[in-house]
């Protein structure tokens, strides 16, 4: 994209007070920008962790800022939480003489597909795809349509894609389930693809359970190696386990991305 030495970019990520990895993908993909010296300034800021949403801007200089959220979908943190406490009024406000611009959250970009089927392959060496099955896993939630339907959004997207044998979104807490992986699908093959943020309890101790991998919930993903164990042999195939899309190194892309969509959207 295009170098925006006058213009700062701020990374805003959920965060966690109980797990250490939540936050490591965020400032991972920030240092990643950096480096490559497009915007003045890279920063990122959390919900529940420091610097927080609403302290950040005092540590900006620039007076162009892109905000974005190193988000799943869109819902209530990207609706209400975050343009509350940065007191935005739609995708553009001027605020304290600086320009904000308020872009859609990472995992709404179409550019995730690519990111999901590397991760997949990149899990699953050497295996055809034609005789895999491939599961997105979401959250789900009667609370909250939109974190099914990003899932639900790349799943068709890869299935019109991409050579594999069978592409399905399922979820945690609603119907597809995760746990019914062995029924919902007949390839010999299966490779799980977490679609979160981060490694935090969901992907490296809820998932795990729910496919049959263990038997109870165990430590955090930094101090062990659930995702390296592949495959795991269960109901007479091979299962295959990735780490949450998150992590990708590539989403740093799908952030700038992001920024390059807005520009796009918003000329003037």
């Amino acid at each position: 994209m295009q170098s925006k030495p006058n213009s700062a970019l701020v990374i805003v990520g959920h965060g966690s007070t109980v797990n250490p990895d939540s936050s490591a993908p965020t400032h991972l993909h920030a240092d990643a920008i950096r480096v490559r010296g497009l915007f003045g300034e890279v920063h990122c800021c959390f919900w529940k962790e420091e610097p927080s949403v609403r302290e950040v801007l005092r540590m900006v200089d620039r007076d162009d800022i892109y905000i974005v959220p190193n988000f799943i979908s869109e819902g209530y943190f990207t609706d209400n939480v975050i343009p509350r406490e940065f007191g935005l009024e739609g995708p553009m406000t001027v605020r304290g003489g600086r320009l904000l611009k308020y872009c859609e959250p990472v995992g709404s970009h179409a550019s995730m597909t690519r990111v999901l089927l590397h991760r997949a392959r990149e899990a699953t060496p050497g295996v055809d795809p034609a005789r895999t099955a491939f599961l997105i896993v979401g959250h789900g939630t009667g609370l909250n349509d939109n974190s099914a339907k990003a899932a639900k959004e790349q799943a068709a997207r890869l299935r019109t894609e991409t050579d594999y044998a069978e592409v399905l979104s399922t979820y945690m807490e609603e119907p597809p389930l995760v746990a019914d992986w062995a029924t919902l699908t007949s390839a010999p093959n299966v490779v799980v693809v977490p679609f979160f943020i981060s490694d935090g309890l969901h992907s490296y101790q809820d998932i795990p359970v729910l496919l049959g991998i263990e038997e109870e919930a165990g430590a955090a993903a930094s101090q062990r190696g659930v995702f390296r164990h592949n495959p795991h042999s269960l109901h007479g195939r091979a299962l295959y386990y990735a780490s949450a899309i998150g992590t990708e190194p590539m989403i740093a892309d799908v952030i700038l991305e992001q920024v390059a969509q807005f520009d796009r959207t918003h000329a003037a």
